[in-house]
């Protein structure tokens, strides 16, 4: 696992108004947009997003081809597109989910009555209860 990865990217202009990307390292692994700047973000976002569940589900990550044995295709441009995982790593680790939770209706009216934060009371319950010591990033 690395902190930093950069892959070169294939961004296509064969279609009037729109870039697509796709990175040739990694089948899959695509991304578009109407203009360079947002599909150079949408190309990480896509690579990043990519590498992360690679990394999860403990699969082997390419080297990255190298650009001069590249071969675009005259509506293309080779692009490299870097990411670092640190950040990203944790921003999905704290990622909020949602689940559903039933309880009694009383319990329930009880609650919203006093303006309890079932999101918040829920958090600590299963961090008391699996003895676990952090901090959470608490998000809306």
């Amino acid at each position: 696992m690395q902190d930093r990865y950069v892959f070169p990217a294939l961004f296509g202009y064969d279609v009037p108004g729109q870039v697509g990307v796709c990175f040739p390292d990694l089948p899959g692994c695509t991304a578009q947009s109407s203009s360079d700047i947002e599909a150079l973000k949408n190309a990480r976002e896509a690579l990043s997003l990519h590498l992360y569940y690679m990394e999860k589900d403990g699969d082997e990550i390419p080297s990255p081809s190298q650009i001069k044995d590249l071969k675009p295709d005259a509506d293309e441009a080779v692009v490299l597109v870097d990411v670092f995982m640190p950040f990203f790593r944790e921003h999905m680790d704290n990622k909020a989910v949602n689940r559903t939770v039933t309880l009694p209706s009383w319990l329930n009216r009880e609650a919203k009555a006093a303006n309890i934060n079932f999101s918040q009371i829920l958090q600590d319950a299963l961090m008391e209860r699996l003895n676990i010591h952090r901090e959470i990033k608490h998000t809306a």
